[in-house]
């Protein structure tokens, strides 16, 4: 991926959930749930390949969308598994990148970060990305917000407890 294209998005999220590593990972890393957890941003999600033990070699083709009023059509196959810390994925498609999950236990939290490094493929987002990329990042910054308040509730809702508020999403764009 050349660097500073106008259409290039470097996004770093943190997010704080109540709950383990595994648990989170648990979530994180079965694709073919998002839609019911997450189903504001994870609309279809399709498994192309199962990939080894780890999870590695798993691919999936996933149909996604924000808040703004465009669907993106990816791909991505999971390139590096840390379980219960996290695991790695490359995406093609309407974008093409790698993205990077890590899972850091803290008392009875965890800190997610995801480090998610690509480019924008689709027409409509590569033609406007010199002007709309600030809105195309808060779109974003929108679709991973509900993902930390879907996974907090996720999680509550597999240990059959109320949900305990520790919002604390932040995305940064780079």
């Amino acid at each position: 991926m050349q660097a500073n294209r106008s259409n290039d998005y470097h996004f770093v999220t943190r997010w704080k959930v109540a709950g383990t590593c595994e648990e989170v990972s648990d979530v994180l890393g079965d694709p073919l749930d998002l839609p019911r957890w997450w189903p504001m941003v994870y609309l279809q999600v399709e498994e192309l390949r199962p990939g080894g033990r780890s999870g590695i070699g798993r691919r999936v083709r996933l149909l996604t969308k924000g808040k703004l009023p465009y669907r993106l059509r990816w791909e991505f196959e999971v390139v590096e598994s840390r379980y219960p810390h996290g695991f790695a994925i490359e995406a093609e498609g309407d974008f093409e990148g790698a993205g990077a999950w890590t899972f850091t236990q803290h008392g009875p939290d965890v800190d997610i970060l995801f480090d998610w490094r690509i480019r924008a493929e689709k027409p409509l987002l590569r033609w406007l990305s010199f002007v709309m990329k600030p809105i195309f990042a808060a779109n974003h910054r929108w679709a991973m917000a509900r993902g930390e308040e879907c996974l907090a509730r996720e999680l509550s809702r597999r240990r059959g407890q109320p949900l305990r508020p520790t919002s604390t999403a932040e995305t940064t764009t780079r």
